[in-house]
């Protein structure tokens, strides 16, 4: 009586994540509805979150929850470290007054623009949905006894 059903979502079979009674969940339905909310519970292949209900099925989209590593905000990061070298760079040299070409020099260049580009290519390219259907599968286990 204590166990509670398990959603599972799957990448090509092998296990990428559970949510359970409890978890914080945000999906998108089939009818293209976004919902948020605290698991309240699952029971023959229901989900129910925030007064709702919906049999597993319905759900098309889950969006990535932080993990470990938050690669988007890592991103953004790495973007505000190269646009702020790229500063202390122009303001040094324009308390040098040394000639604007002389601001930076080849590492500089390397620098700031691999910080900025490699930061808006994380941030922009990461995945943040688990869209389902393709890759990605939500299978539903039963782990409570039937009460007939």
């Amino acid at each position: 009586m204590a166990q509670n059903d398990v959603l599972v979502l799957q990448r090509r079979g092998m296990h990428e994540r559970a949510y359970t009674v409890g978890d914080p969940m945000t999906f998108k339905t089939v009818y293209g509805q976004w919902f948020s909310g605290t698991i309240d519970d699952l029971r023959h292949d229901t989900v129910f979150i925030a007064g709702q209900m919906f049999h597993y099925n319905e759900i098309a989209v889950i969006q990535r929850t932080k993990g470990t590593i938050n690669y988007a905000t890592l991103g953004d990061l790495m973007m505000v470290a190269g646009a702020g070298f790229t500063a202390i760079s122009v303001i040094n040299g324009g308390l040098r007054q040394d000639h604007p070409n002389q601001w930076f020099t080849t590492g500089g260049y390397v620098i700031g623009g691999a910080l900025l580009v490699g930061g808006f290519l994380l941030a922009e390219f990461t995945s943040k949905y688990y869209k389902l259907g393709g890759r990605f599968k939500l299978v539903y286990l039963q782990i409570t006894k039937d009460k007939r």
